[in-house]
This record gives C-alpha cells, sequence and structure tokens, in this order.
C-alpha cells in the first residue's frame, strides 16, 4: 500500500497525517479549495458538494454528487474527486456554471458551488434525455431530462429556486469532447485497501468482507462507517471521535444485488441511489419510498446496512423492508446467520447484532404483495425526517385480504410491525368497512411520544387516516388481486 492520497481536479494530492474524524470538506478547504462550504455539518444543505467517480449502473464510470462534510478524508483515498473548482474557470466556464450565472442562478453565492456540483451529476447521468412526448413529462422533470430531485439536497437561503431550475432545464447534453464526459467510458479507481494510524486514531479500509470481519473480531469497539451519513453528523455536530474506524462501503461481497426464484438479495453496502436504479422498478413498494427518503444527495452515500445498522425509530427504510417481509443476514469470522427484520431490534438502537457481526444483506422473500403504499407523515415534502411512516403490503384474492404486513416507524422505541391491525384485516373482505374497523385498531399500534415533530394523539390519529387513504386509493379488490 502506497501513500494515502486522492486524485482532485486532475491532479493527485497527498492525504499526509489526516485523522480519521477529518472530514472531506476541512481536507479540500485546507488544499485551498474553499468552494466547499459547510453550512449545516450534517447533509441537509448541500453547499459542500462534490463530485466523486464511481463504479456506473449505466456506465463503467459515473459522476456521483456527495456531501463532503459528511464523508471522512481517508474515506475517499485513491479516489477521484472533482470540486467547483475543477468544473471550469472564470475564462471557461462549464455550461452549468454558464447558465447559473446567465439565468441569475447566484445570489449570495454561498450555495452556489454546492448547486453546480449537484446540477453537473445529473448533467453527466447516463441516459438523461428528453421526455418521449408529454405524457412523460411533469413538473419536477425538465424538457432536457433533467430530474429536479438532484437538487433536493441543496438549499438556496436566498430563495433563488426558479432561476435555479431554469438553468437546470436550459442545459443540453455534454459536448463530444467534454473530458468529464468521456471519463465515463473508463472504469472507476478500485477503492483500495487503506491502514492509516496517527496519535488521532486509526482509519482501516479492508479488501474482502473476510478481512473486515477478521478485523471486527479483533477490534470489536471499532467504528464501522459506508456511507457515513450518521456518523459523520455525530463527528460535525457531537464532536464524536473513535480510537478505531473501519470503512467497507467499497467491499465487493456487500455490493451484490441477486435475484432468486424464491427471494432478492441487496448488499448492505449498496447505496440507495445503486439499489433504486438496479432495481428499475422491481419491487413497488421500495419504489414509492426512494423519492421521499432524505435527499439525492444523501441516498447517493447512505447504505441499507448503514440505515439498518443506526436502529433509528424513525428511519424510513425499516417499516418498508418490515412490510416486506425482510430478513436481516449477519455474517462473522465464523459464518452467517439470518434474523427476521420483525425480530431484529431489541430496544432503542439496540438490536440483536454482536460486536463482531456485520450486516452482509437484507433478503426479500418473493413473490411480493399486491397491493402496497408507503405513506410518509413530515413537515416538509422532501428531505426531512418522518413524524410517522408506514410501509403497507397486502395481498388481496378474490375480494379478501389474505395476507397483510404493515411496517411502523416513529411510534415505538423501535421500528415495529402492526400485529393488531395485521390479524384485524387478514381474512376479511376488502372493504370500506374492514378498512375503518382496521384503521380504529391501527390508531392504538405502538406507544407513540410528544416531541417537536409531532404529537402523541397526530400521530395516533395519522395511522389510522394512512389506512383509510390506503382504501381510497385502492377500493376495487381488481386492481389489487394476485
Amino acid at each position: 500500500m502506497g501513500a494515502a492520497g486522492i486524485r482532485v481536479n486532475g491532479r493527485d494530492l497527498a492525504l499526509g497525517d489526516v485523522a480519521p474524524h477529518t472530514t472531506a470538506l476541512e481536507w479540500l478547504r485546507e488544499q485551498g479549495l474553499t468552494g466547499c462550504k459547510e453550512g449545516c455539518g450534517e447533509g441537509e444543505c448541500g453547499a459542500c458538494s462534490v463530485l466523486v467517480a464511481r463504479p456506473g449502473v449505466d456506465s463503467p464510470t459515473e459522476w456521483v454528487a456527495v456531501n463532503a462534510c459528511l464523508l471522512p478524508a481517508l474515506g475517499l483515498d485513491g479516489q477521484e474527486v472533482v470540486t467547483a473548482e475543477g468544473l471550469g474557470s472564470p475564462e471557461r466556464l462549464h455550461p452549468v456554471q454558464h447558465e447559473m450565472a446567465v439565468r441569475g442562478g447566484s445570489q449570495c453565492g454561498y450555495c452556489t458551488p454546492g448547486f453546480v456540483c449537484s446540477m453537473a451529476a445529473e448533467f453527466y447521468r447516463p441516459g438523461r434525455q428528453a421526455p418521449r412526448d408529454d405524457a412523460e413529462a411533469d413538473h419536477e422533470h425538465g424538457p432536457n431530462g433533467f430530474d429536479l430531485h438532484a437538487l433536493s439536497g441543496n438549499l438556496c437561503r436566498c430563495t433563488g429556486y426558479r432561476p435555479i431550475r431554469d438553468a437546470a432545464y436550459a442545459l443540453g447534453q455534454p459536448a463530444p469532447d467534454d473530458p468529464l464526459a468521456g471519463r465515463r467510458r473508463e472504469p472507476a479507481a478500485s477503492a483500495r485497501q487503506t491502514r492509516v494510524r496517527g496519535e488521532d486514531g486509526e482509519f482501516l479500509r479492508p479488501a474482502t468482507l473476510s478481512e473486515a470481519l477478521g478485523l471486527l473480531r479483533e477490534r470489536p469497539t471499532a467504528t464501522v462507517v459506508a456511507g457515513s451519513t450518521d456518523w459523520g453528523v455525530e463527528v460535525n455536530l457531537r464532536g464524536a471521535r473513535a480510537d478505531c474506524v473501519i470503512a467497507i462501503d467499497r467491499i465487493p461481497e456487500l455490493r451484490e444485488l441477486t435475484v432468486g426464484a424464491d427471494h432478492l438479495e441487496i448488499g448492505a453496502a449498496l447505496t440507495l441511489t445503486e439499489i433504486e436504479r438496479r432495481l428499475d422498478g422491481r419491487v413497488p413498494l421500495l419504489g414509492q419510498l426512494f423519492p421521499q427518503f432524505a435527499s439525492r444527495l444523501i441516498r447517493n452515500s447512505a447504505t441499507v446496512g448503514g440505515n439498518l445498522g443506526t436502529g433509528s425509530p424513525i428511519g424510513d427504510l425499516p417499516p418498508v423492508l418490515l412490510a416486506l417481509g425482510a430478513d436481516v443476514v449477519l455474517a462473522d469470522a465464523d459464518g452467517e446467520r439470518r434474523v427476521p427484520l420483525a425480530d431484529y431490534y431489541t430496544g432503542y438502537r439496540r438490536s440483536v447484532r454482536r460486536p463482531d457481526e456485520l450486516i452482509r444483506a437484507v433478503r426479500i422473500p418473493l413473490p411480493l404483495a399486491g397491493l402496497v403504499a408507503f405513506h410518509k407523515i413530515s413537515k416538509r415534502r422532501f428531505d426531512d425526517i418522518s413524524s410517522v411512516a408506514l410501509g403497507f403490503a397486502l395481498d388481496v384474492v378474490d375480494g379478501t385480504i389474505v395476507g397483510a404486513r404493515i411496517g411502523l416507524g416513529g411510534v415505538a422505541a423501535t421500528p415495529i410491525r402492526a400485529a393488531a391491525t395485521e390479524a384485524a384485516l387478514e381474512g376479511q373482505p376488502w372493504t370500506a368497512e374492514t378498512a375503518e374497523a382496521a384503521a380504529r385498531v391501527l390508531r392504538g399500534e405502538g406507544t407513540p411520544l410528544d416531541d417537536h415533530r409531532a404529537s402523541a394523539g397526530y400521530r395516533a390519529a395519522m395511522l389510522g387516516q394512512a389506512l383509510l387513504k390506503l382504501y381510497a386509493e385502492n377500493p376495487s379488490p381488481q386492481e389489487v388481486a394476485r
């Protein structure tokens, strides 16, 4: 292993004596690349957005926008990064920079570099093209195929969203000689094995799952990070530090997605964006979840294993996976075991996972339920924490509910199944009367609390309303029959 370093804007830079908790944002600014800004320190404003070259789903390499304020600098060892300074120059603006300038997309300018990087990632997205007809167009997709969700993690404090949208919708396709577009045709740099030890701690990136599990057995108190969207917040806002950090985000065995005859298995280190694109609608319930999970910037880094591993009772993914009847596949140095997600959590941010185990994958049984829905109640439509989240998966055959699974978040110390409501639904006709009776049961599920996001009474009321909404939107058994 050579000295740790990152290729930034076409130049190879040594990382030097970097502590495990030093963020990519801090390190980049120390290199004089001050276009990156820290606005929130928790991945909600996007002022720190940069581009990273990663293995692509639709091309060998894709330029992915990420929050530099959350990623440890050492986590980018051996990778390629482009900042706003690397996209263009005052003499030769990048197309994104040009459109932002001529359309008034920059006001105070603090957020502009982050917007430019997120916009550039969408500019270079393989497959972006104009809608084929009016039926495919909507207010969140431009006439050039630009998906505004790419900017859902970027905050403009000067309320300049309309000119920013105008700039996004004015972009054409990359020029034939665009070097960043051409870079997509070559493989992304492989994540290399990293071992850095200093006075402030140790950062380890194992090359294989076996090596990672061996390290974890030797260091059971190590902090395991993948996308670092949770630990990065702890570092920035709560001053968290770790003697040893083990990065598992690029381990090949944790990045597989396989479909078998009776199950679908999703690797724990796949990001939510990668999962969304690889599944391409194969699991409709997950398809409803993805656009409502945080922002595109967060989904580009957050992993399924990391989301389950944090054990948050208000996470959006666990209710959906509970409704899908998912199992958690746990691995240690001696082998694997499968645990139903419904049995995985034992208390607030506690689980059955042992210190020497990793979440290797999530397994979803097939076939899938016929009637599914994800309902998220929050103060904002996007990029917000749930007050209540529900995942529904019902099978209705010949007008009768033959199976029901309902996952709940935000109403107990852990994500839970709505067991009483499921029992009230199964075997009953799918009618308004059944939905109303089951809704009364659902209002009593869990132990919701009063907090700054919602009162216990509001949460209980929303549980019942969600089931009534499910029926109102799907009243015909023929529409949901298997």
